[in-house]
């Protein structure tokens, strides 16, 4: 329930980033909204992912064998089907797209996951913190070398033409680039490695969490303004004093190459190893705080947990709508018509039939899958 809730309230967060002003119109400053949500609920996102592929690979005993073999076969389809939905999502949307669609961005971090989903929590964190220091390095370093991409949610037509910058975009260069995901994605594997259900290892979480992200946000405020990062920034770049400030707030459109100071920012989705730890620690809070909640208040936390079990549906039906493009004069109004219609079709479905209806042609597809590997039983015994 815990974690289910904690992938709800991920949700709730895409859909306000999506729907809900990103600035104060009277100030200009950051709204509350963008201050809280923005980069940490798609990270969220990717972390509980990565506990759900642990847990269903075994949890704390992963499965060996052909049980193990299955699973990666069953993640390879999933990891289709899932990008086939995000393909299809983009031929909806508008040329100036009112959102980012992160969908086919999980089909490749689940293809990428496949060569770690039989290890243990050890390597699995030692492989994220690898992903979190060297993708950001790859990303400044190669941006110049890698092809320009032309559509922010790629379509079937945009892969088959333009196979090398699609390819740079998911993995490098977009707005949810998967190789510094892989840092929340494997972090949740590891995770979901360990015993989640004991209180000693969800307070444990917890305070690590708030500790990481007060941690890379304080590092990257004094290597900035303690350590003279932001005068280099500020005579590496073109941008003035005002520019930059409004730069370190939302975030250049790439990271810039003129400086490897630009490492020391944390800014939300710039995917430097300071912004991914202080996602990660949040993303690490929210679960833990959720896992503690639900050992005392389960019944309060359905609602969130129902749309979490479903958010590959009720996330591609916010995405339908928004591609109508109806929400930009009242937004206030359509976030609540969004939250409030997940909410209550995934109580009641929930209730009634359990799995959304998408993730339920997933489960069917992947069960029919382990099904042919394991020789006509869907079983996960250890062999």
């Amino acid at each position: 329930m815990g974690i289910d809730a904690a992938r709800g309230l991920a949700l709730v967060g895409l859909m306000a980033i999506h729907i809900l002003p990103s600035w104060n119109e009277e100030t200009g400053e950051a709204s509350f909204t963008w201050r809280i949500f923005s980069g940490d609920s798609a990270a969220l996102f990717a972390l509980l992912a990565g506990v759900g592929l642990a847990l269903t690979s075994g949890g704390s005993h992963p499965h060996e064998g052909k049980a193990m073999t299955a699973d990666r076969i069953g993640l390879a389809i999933r990891a289709v089907l899932i990008a086939a939905v995000g393909l299809w999502i983009g031929t909806l949307m508008p040329e100036d797209a009112p959102a980012d669609n992160i969908l086919i961005y999980y089909g490749v971090f689940f293809l990428l996951a496949i060569p770690f989903l039989h290890a243990g929590p050890k390597v699995l964190f030692i492989s994220a913190a690898v992903f979190g220091l060297v993708s950001p390095l790859l990303m400044q370093g190669l941006l110049n070398e890698l092809p320009a991409w032309s559509n922010y949610n790629p379509t079937l037509t945009t892969v088959l033409t333009e196979p090398g910058a699609t390819a740079s975009q998911l993995l490098l260069t977009g707005t949810y680039p998967a190789l510094p995901y892989m840092t929340y994605l494997l972090v949740g594997m590891g995770l979901g490695r360990l015993n989640l259900r004991k209180q000693e290892v969800q307070i444990r979480l917890l305070v690590i969490g708030v500790g990481i992200a007060i941690f890379a946000q304080a590092t990257s405020y004094f290597l900035l303004y303690a350590f003279g990062g932001y005068q280099r920034l500020l005579d590496a770049s073109s941008f003035g004093e005002e520019e930059l400030a409004e730069v370190l707030i939302w975030g250049p459109d790439s990271l810039p190459t003129s400086t490897v100071w630009w490492l020391a920012i944390a800014t939300p989705h710039t995917n430097t190893p300071l912004a991914i730890a202080a996602s990660l620690g949040v993303s690490l809070a929210v679960l833990g705080a959720f896992l503690l909640i639900a050992r005392k208040a389960e019944a309060w936390l359905l609602p969130l947990a129902a749309m979490g079990v479903m958010t590959l549906t009720l996330y591609t039906a916010h995405l339908v709508g928004l591609s109508f493009e109806l929400h930009y004069d009242q937004p206030y109004l359509w976030f609540l018509i969004h939250v409030t219609l997940a909410a209550l079709f995934a109580v009641a479905w929930y209730r009634a039939l359990g799995q959304g209806p998408l993730e339920r042609v997933v489960s069917l597809s992947v069960k029919g899958t382990r099904r042919l590997v394991l020789g006509g039983t869907t079983g996960t015994s250890r062999r």
